[in-house]
């Protein structure tokens, strides 16, 4: 496969091929993950954190991702502080930082920003999040949560609950799922049902299910992926207050569900997912989020040494 200085901008530009390249090479790493590679291979690599929207898991685990394959990292956490709070626009922005680094983490509000980056940038541009659109590097790491804790990924009924109009993470995930053999089930208010562009094509290629009721599917999955309510999303807080709160994950819920269900989500979490779930076998989210390094490093090697 092609790697050395490749834009990660969408799942969907990826092939199953690809997908369990990264996987197995995560899966080597995850060794490293909370040490460190001891050859540390991006030693004189430079990884700029470009994070125009709040973030802890993705931009951390990026830049611990760095640090432990012994890169360095810059870049800014918020706008204060930095051009774009005087009006420098991304292009621009991005023309500066190709300049002083390696690799480009981007985060941004706008949906198509990591594309339209990738355009102004000579070195890799690495998608964390563009707006209600795409999050690739979270597909990946949620498909190597779901192999590493429930095993192979085709043959699995995976039902998404939530916000499923705004996630970013439901967008790119049930893309990358549609690749495999899987049963996909989408479960939310009809204010909030999956862009229909989205479930047309994912339709093409596996089962697809829709229903406002998680109770009617529960005994079916497999995985059930939680995704929050996403108040900042919303054009208006009215239609927000309408289904906050709609969908909480119940130990009597999960009672109902399969023995090795496997409870995921991309956090941070409100209050769809109390804390008494935290202590079920069936709980794996905080799992699934420090798969974000092992995953995350591999990505990095592979696009800045192409190995």
């Amino acid at each position: 496969m092609m790697w050395l200085n490749r834009d990660i901008v969408s799942i969907g530009d990826f092939s199953v091929d690809e997908i369990m390249e990264i996987i197995d090479k995560a899966n080597k790493m995850v060794q490293y993950a909370s040490s460190g590679h001891p050859e540390r291979p991006l030693s004189g690599k430079i990884v700029a954190t470009l994070f125009y929207e709040p973030s802890t898991r993705t931009r951390l685990s990026f830049e611990s991702a760095a640090m432990r394959m012994g890169a360095r990292v810059l870049g800014f956490g918020s706008l204060e502080g930095s051009s774009v709070a005087k009006g420098e626009t991304l292009s621009d922005t991005i023309r500066i930082v190709n300049s002083y680094s390696d690799a480009i983490v981007l985060r941004h509000p706008a949906e198509g920003a990591a594309r339209l980056a990738s355009e102004f940038a000579d070195v890799p541009v690495i998608n964390a999040g563009d707006g209600a659109g795409q999050h690739p590097t979270q597909a990946l790491l949620d498909i190597f949560t779901v192999w590493k804790e429930s095993g192979p990924v085709n043959g699995k009924s995976i039902g998404f609950v939530g916000d499923l109009k705004y996630g970013r993470t439901v967008h790119s995930l049930s893309k990358a799922l549609s690749m495999f053999d899987v049963s996909l089930y989408f479960i939310s208010p009809e204010e909030l049902k999956i862009p229909k562009h989205i479930k047309k094509d994912i339709e093409k290629r596996v089962p697809v299910r829709e229903t406002k009721n998680l109770e009617d599917v529960i005994e079916e999955l497999d995985v059930l992926y939680v995704t929050r309510i996403q108040k900042e999303r919303f054009p208006d807080i009215e239609e927000y207050k309408k289904v906050a709160g709609i969908y909480v994950i119940r130990p009597s819920l999960i009672s109902r569900g399969k023995k090795n269900l496997i409870i995921m989500h991309p956090l941070p979490r409100v209050d769809e997912i109390p804390p008494e779930i935290d202590h079920l076998p069936q709980a794996r989210y905080f799992k699934q989020a420090s798969y974000g390094v092992p995953v995350r490093m591999a990505i990095l090697d592979l696009i800045l040494r192409g190995e």
